[in-house]
């Protein structure tokens, strides 16, 4: 029994990160366990990236169909079936996590149900598997952490979710019915992406921000841009704006909203939280270990070590970027490293992508121009706009832009930032110039297809040299 509940590999939670570092260190030959209290693939594949891409892509074909008249097409009355669009959307999540359950089958790699918490023990330390079908005591030479993060609330100001009027991104995945009056607190990539599915839908919505521009982490070109996009499709912004106080009465939601120059009352009769992320370090036993937590987060090192043996941490329970794809790829690193196999390259967060899947979208890698600059380096800049580009105006989204960010000493891709029509499938080119450390005469020299959106890469590329072909 003793060598059943022994392991090489424990890990806590089975989102993104979690899973994908299961499946490296089976690859490696580890012996391998898995906890999960809830759903297998976590917040990610149940209840966030996934589900939420779902209900964007009901959206955006609800808007194409409006726009039908623009196609040379008719479409009489179109509606939105908010209980089919849900149902999708849920179906979506529940295929995902199904293939997580059939991933870890086939790798061999034990799921243990129920909540964990660690207890000192050596060489790593002990985990209590509680409240699940894998209850007992587990022993393993390494231990990672994977537990994710959930909304922020702000208590003394009233912003806390109560599930009915209050939502977070949980509850506003699964509303029963549409909201007239929404307000989004935050306009961060969760509160924009919310903000966009519901204003197409037919609500009326308020975004809050209290920096001075929204999508606060992009290049500030790009924020202007998505601000004037979406103000166009009635999206009312308030920016330099902080939420003092957020009362409900009788299903309504009151907002007591202040900026530099004035004081107002918003009403809504739903509101979404999006004011950043706490990581879930509670109940785990990390006091009784002494893990080094700061503001909610393990912090680790460049190999998601923590200041505990044996004991790794990795995904957005260590902080930001809060993004699934830079927690499977520091799973992956991470569980190398702990292997004794080498890791291809070190993990560097300047070369993991955003991305919003608004309409329009936004997506960027690196550094933005403010930044750049700041860095002391001379650089140059290269921008090309939507309207320039033949696929873009065939597929009537002639509104966008491609912006890319040179060091002008070397060469180097400094940043890339974009937002229109699939840029967030277009940005893993620039992700790959910067892995491989290609400059602009790489770039230039790559033969992009014809007719692609793709080609205002490039073109983007050669404005930065001042040498575009077609602006």
């Amino acid at each position: 029994m003793a060598d059943a509940k022994s392991y090489d590999l424990i890990i806590i939670g089975s989102g993104p990160g979690g899973y994908v570092a299961a499946i490296r260190a089976s690859q490696l030959g580890m012996k391998v366990a898995i906890v999960e209290r809830a759903e297998l693939g976590g917040i990610c594949l149940n209840w966030g990236c996934i589900p939420t891409k779902a209900l964007l892509r009901s959206s955006e074909v609800f808007h194409l169909i409006s726009h039908a008249k623009d196609y040379g097409l008719s479409v009489e009355n179109p509606k939105a079936l908010l209980d089919a669009i849900v149902k999708r959307s849920r179906g979506v999540a529940t295929q995902l996590s199904n293939g997580v359950t059939f991933l870890m089958k086939k790798h061999k790699i034990d799921v243990l149900v129920g909540a964990a918490r660690l207890e000192k023990g050596l060489p790593a330390p002990k985990v209590i598997v509680e409240k699940g079908k894998g209850e007992g005591t587990y022993t393993a030479k390494n231990v990672m952490l994977a537990t994710g993060a959930r909304a922020r609330e702000i208590p003394d100001a009233g912003l806390k979710v109560d599930g009915k009027t209050v939502w977070a991104y949980r509850e506003a995945m699964v509303p029963t019915e549409m909201p007239k009056q929404l307000l989004v607190i935050g306009s961060g990539a969760i509160g924009i992406e919310f903000a966009s599915f519901y204003r197409t839908l037919g609500s009326e919505v308020t975004v809050v921000e209290a920096l001075d521009r929204i999508l606060p982490v992009e290049d500030a070109e790009i924020s202007a841009f998505m601000l004037k996009q979406l103000g166009k499709q009635g999206v009312k912004f308030l920016t330099s704006a902080q939420v003092k106080s957020l009362k409900i009465d009788k299903g309504l939601a009151t907002a007591e909203v202040t900026t530099k120059d004035s004081a107002k009352m918003l009403e809504a009769d739903k509101v979404i939280l999006a004011v950043g992320i706490v990581g879930n370090v509670e109940n785990l036993g990390l006091e009784g270990l002494s893990v080094k937590v700061e503001k909610t987060h393990i912090v680790v090192d460049g190999l998601g070590r923590t200041n505990v043996p044996g004991l790794y941490a990795i995904g957005d329970v260590t902080g930001p970027p809060w993004l699934a794809h830079k927690a499977m790829h520091e799973g992956v690193i991470v569980v190398e490293s702990m292997s004794g196999k080498a890791p291809s390259h070190k993990f560097d967060p300047w070369n993991v992508p955003g991305c919003t899947y608004s309409h329009p979208q936004v997506a960027s890698v690196g550094m933005t121009e403010e930044k750049a600059k700041a860095s002391g380096r001379k650089i140059k800049v290269g921008k090309f706009p939507f309207i320039g580009n033949g696929k873009a105006i065939a597929l009537g989204e002639p509104e966008g832009i491609v912006k890319t960010i040179f060091d002008e000493t070397t060469g180097e891709l400094l940043g890339a930032h974009m937002a229109g029509e699939g840029v967030t499938e277009l940005i893993q080119g620039y992700c790959i110039a910067r892995q491989g450390e290609l400059t602009e005469a790489e770039l230039m020299e790559t033969i992009f297809p014809h007719p692609t959106l793709s080609e205002m890469m490039h073109e983007s590329v050669l404005a930065a040299y001042g040498r575009p072909l077609h602006i």
